[in-house]
């Protein structure tokens, strides 16, 4: 009888790749995927460490894994976590059975075998937390639930820049790029699945390729990927603006398939923060971005992520952001308190921020884009725009009290949104479709961060 694997992932969407790779691959090696860690023989937990929430997140999912384990299951924890904090894991937490970190998954397979049949391991191979990063990364089978319609595709690992706030390089290592080719045959397996929609992501999507052929090449791949069939949708995240190019742009503008929208985490605005954040950005580059971006596709759907409370934080820093996010508008806002972390430079600044102006500052600039993005989306009322269907809300039929027509009812977004981030749109429609449709949907109401509209003809 096979075995059977449980994996619990937390974290960002490049650690929901890697368990995908990681489960094809136990998949190959006869192991089975059951959602039910109570009846599983194995199991996984893949960890996020980047910030304070994300580490006790991952701690209090590994504890309760410990508790299911029992005498009869394999305990196994991979991933940021593992890799950062491997040593005092290994005193704190005995019932795990083995620890990897994020270069190690190509290992786990053969390891997790030798594991569950009993075979005696070497300490090496309970303890793979490795320091050296694989320097090249190969073509990766996946696996993937069934039906989904949506799926990231990592283009790359790893991280050059030098951020003084975050850990990836320490964690991941070095950017790699994944070789062209070999994008286009995982994305080509995406589509052979009936994935419509690929999300390109990166620690930073636009260097990609440059570490390999010398000169940056997004542009090239994703002309490529537009001439996949079947794939209808291809986002780009996680994009730094100092390597946005009016060619970029314009590619995106010119290809149908590509989504108007781009990630851009630009942290903050203040000249001074960005400064002592080591981030290669200025406030007129970031401007300068934005105005190019705007000038070549007004519609575009600008996405960003903020970080407030830095050390050194002033208030005359913080109005500065405030009048940016008043003045540019952006469409979507993710916002951050600054976490004091262990081996970062920023750790070593003084001038650390009390946790109650965080707060403030936090909620301030939520308020102020709670009635951009109303207002944004009161703008979209009477339009017609695409929307690929998600969830069909509980599957349920209501009859319309006009006729006895049934009304199906849907969860779907725009291509001015990401999933699991942005703004979803409730359907209504008198036509029965399937999770991942796209259909043409008129908006007729709005709140803050959600849309409510019909199905109309094509």
């Amino acid at each position: 009888m096979n075995k059977s694997v449980y994996i619990d992932t937390l974290g960002c969407a490049k650690n929901e790749y890697d368990s995908e790779v990681l489960l094809a691959s136990l998949i190959e090696k006869g192991f089975e995927m059951i959602d039910s860690p109570e009846d599983a023989d194995i199991l996984i937990v893949n960890t996020c460490g980047f910030i304070e929430d994300a580490k006790i997140e991952s701690i209090n999912h590994i504890l309760e894994m410990g508790k299911i384990k029992g005498e009869d299951k394999k305990l196994i924890v991979c991933g940021c976590l593992s890799k950062r904090y491997h040593d005092e894991l290994l005193k704190e937490i005995p019932e795990v059975d083995l620890f990897a970190g994020v270069n190690e998954y190509d290992k786990l397979p053969d390891i997790i075998t030798k594991l569950t049949s009993e075979q005696s391991l070497e300490f090496e191979e309970i303890d793979i937390v490795g320091d050296e990063p694989s320097t090249s990364l190969e073509y990766n089978k996946r696996n993937l639930e069934t039906g989904v319609h949506s799926a990231f595709l990592k283009v790359a690992e790893g991280c050059n820049n030098t951020c003084a706030f975050c850990v990836i390089p320490v964690i991941r290592g070095p950017y790699r790029s994944k070789k062209l080719e070999n994008v286009i045959r995982e994305a080509h397996d995406l589509a052979s699945k009936g994935v419509k929609e690929i999300i390109l992501i990166a620690q930073d999507l636009s260097v990609y390729g440059r570490d390999l052929y010398g000169e940056i090449k997004l542009v090239s791949l994703i002309k490529e990927l537009c001439k996949l069939d079947g794939i209808r949708w291809i986002r780009l995240m996680y994009m730094y603006d100092d390597n946005i190019t009016r060619e970029l742009i314009e590619t995106i503008k010119s290809e149908p398939k590509i989504c108007n929208y781009l990630d851009i985490p630009i942290q903050h605005i203040s000249d001074n923060i960005l400064k002592s954040m080591n981030r290669k950005s200025s406030s007129k580059s970031i401007k300068n971005t934005i105005d190019m971006i705007r000038e070549i596709i007004p519609d575009m759907c600008i996405r960003t992520t903020l970080l407030v409370g830095f050390p050194g934080e002033t208030s005359e820093d913080f109005s500065e952001l405030m009048d940016f996010i008043k003045e540019n508008k952006l469409d979507r806002v993710g916002v951050f308190k600054y976490s004091d972390e262990d081996g970062t430079e920023a750790f070593k600044l003084d001038n650390k921020i009390d946790d109650d102006i965080k707060d403030q500052r936090l909620a301030s600039i939520m308020n102020e884009q709670m009635k951009i993005s109303l207002k944004k989306n009161k703008e979209k009322i009477g339009q017609i725009m695409e929307v690929i269907i998600d969830e069909i809300d509980g599957g349920s039929i209501a009859e319309s009290i006009e006729s006895s027509e049934p009304i199906f009812t849907y969860i779907g977004r725009s291509r001015s949104d990401a999933p699991e981030v942005d703004c979803e749109i409730t359907i209504t429609s008198d036509r029965e479709h399937r999770i991942g449709d796209i259909i043409k949907v008129i908006i007729e109401d709005a709140m803050e961060y959600d849309l409510i509209g019909s199905e109309v003809e094509d």
